[in-house]
């Protein structure tokens, strides 16, 4: 079964939501506008929805001709505190912007829902829809667990996108796919020395925490480069570093802040223990004190086997075998769809189309000139409707 035809018909509609949505990014787990805008898109189509977080997340579900099972299509909707900077005519002006191509999610998925509602009568089962706050930070995906989003009906499925462009090799207007592993886990550390302040000029006297600080950055290095397998991904990056005031004051604390990414839940667990096991140890050898803070915040993105290879196939056979290209390496970026994946089997894509600014310049992720090609969006429509519908059929 293929809804191109009625994908197609709408294809302006999608625009207009994904630049309706531009107009008005909203950061974090504060979404009030946003999610007014979707719930009135969701009231057009006649679909019901409850909202969760705070009424800053969306769930709404459409169910088919009879009871079957459950497949969940999630969109994230925040923005990102960047000052636009594209010069389109539904540019952003709240300081505010969509640079990471939410808007495009949440617009190809209110797409989906409408096509889905006017073909309830094809399918078994239900379809429902994640609306999600919080993707960038700190997180919406897993509120939304906590509070029944993946319950009643229980979702068997989950399918996502991603658009833009977040592979290299992926081209434009192409579909990527990657079995297992294909996104990073993405967790914060914080490590906070205290010594003993003195003059500059009498640093005998003092428990220099720069010294100590400085040696734990040197250290932490050897973990990805020493102690983890080097056919493992892994990431330690030293972010922030902060100590002293003036130039003749040894100052009493020095701490950094910095992120690490593993493709592996052994591996992030390894490092985080020896980020504690050397900050502290190191600190005690010079006298200090210390206090390590591990936030672990996204895990792994992990698609699924099969049910990546039956997407696959469905947009194989919806668009071509040359559309769908294979993600032969991993991101180090992060996504807490991973949250949604631990609880139902289920899939990213990617969808390569990313924009070019009025310069002839394509701006990746998170620039204040990243922009979409719009044009394609009707085949992240597409590909979550067919799926959907082929997945409760079958």
């Amino acid at each position: 079964m293929n809804f191109i035809d009625e994908v197609k018909a709408i294809e302006n509609e999608i625009i207009d939501i994904r630049r309706q949505l531009h107009r008005i990014p909203e950061l974090k787990l504060n979404l009030p506008n946003t999610v007014n805008y979707v719930k009135s898109k969701l009231d057009e189509y006649g679909i019901d929805y409850v909202t969760m977080v705070d009424g800053n997340a969306i769930v709404a579900t459409i169910k088919g001709n009879g009871e079957g099972k459950c497949i969940a299509i999630r969109a994230d909707m925040d923005g990102l505190p960047i000052e636009e900077k594209t010069g389109l005519p539904f540019a952003s002006t709240n300081g505010n912007m969509h640079a990471c191509g939410h808007d495009g999610h949440t617009a190809m998925a209110l797409g989906a829902a409408k096509i889905i509602k006017e073909n309830s009568d094809k399918f078994k089962g239900y379809v429902k829809f994640l609306f999600q706050p919080g993707e960038e930070y700190p997180g919406g995906a897993k509120p939304m667990i906590e509070e029944g989003a993946m319950e009643n009906p229980k979702v068997d499925r989950v399918i996502s996108n991603h658009n833009g462009k977040i592979f290299e090799d992926i081209e434009d207007g192409h579909i990527g796919f990657r079995k297992g592993a294909v996104m990073a886990s993405m967790d914060r550390f914080f490590v906070k020395v205290t010594g003993k302040g003195a003059h500059g000029a009498k640093p005998h006297i003092s428990v220099d925490p720069i010294i100590v600080i400085a040696e734990i950055i040197s250290s932490l290095q050897n973990i990805v480069s020493r102690e983890v397998n080097p056919t493992e991904g892994a990431v330690l990056s030293v972010c922030q570093v902060h100590a002293g005031s003036t130039q003749n004051i040894i100052p009493d604390e020095a701490w950094i802040e910095g992120t690490v990414r593993a493709l592996n839940e052994d591996t992030r667990k390894y490092i985080a223990d020896r980020i504690k096991e050397i900050s502290e140890n190191i600190a005690k050898a010079h006298r200090a004190d210390c206090e390590v803070v591990y936030d672990y915040k996204y895990p792994v993105v992990i698609n699924d086997e099969e049910f990546t290879e039956f997407t696959m196939d469905v947009a194989r056979r919806t668009f071509g075998e040359d559309i769908v290209q294979i993600v032969e390496e991993p991101s180090m970026g992060g996504e807490d769809v991973s949250f949604f994946l631990q609880k139902a089997p289920g899939t990213m894509f990617f969808l390569t189309n990313l924009g070019t600014h009025s310069d002839g310049i394509k701006y990746t992720h998170h620039n204040n000139k990243f922009t979409l090609d719009e044009s394609l969006f009707w085949k992240g429509t597409l590909l979550f409707v067919n799926t959907a519908i082929e997945y409760l059929n079958k």
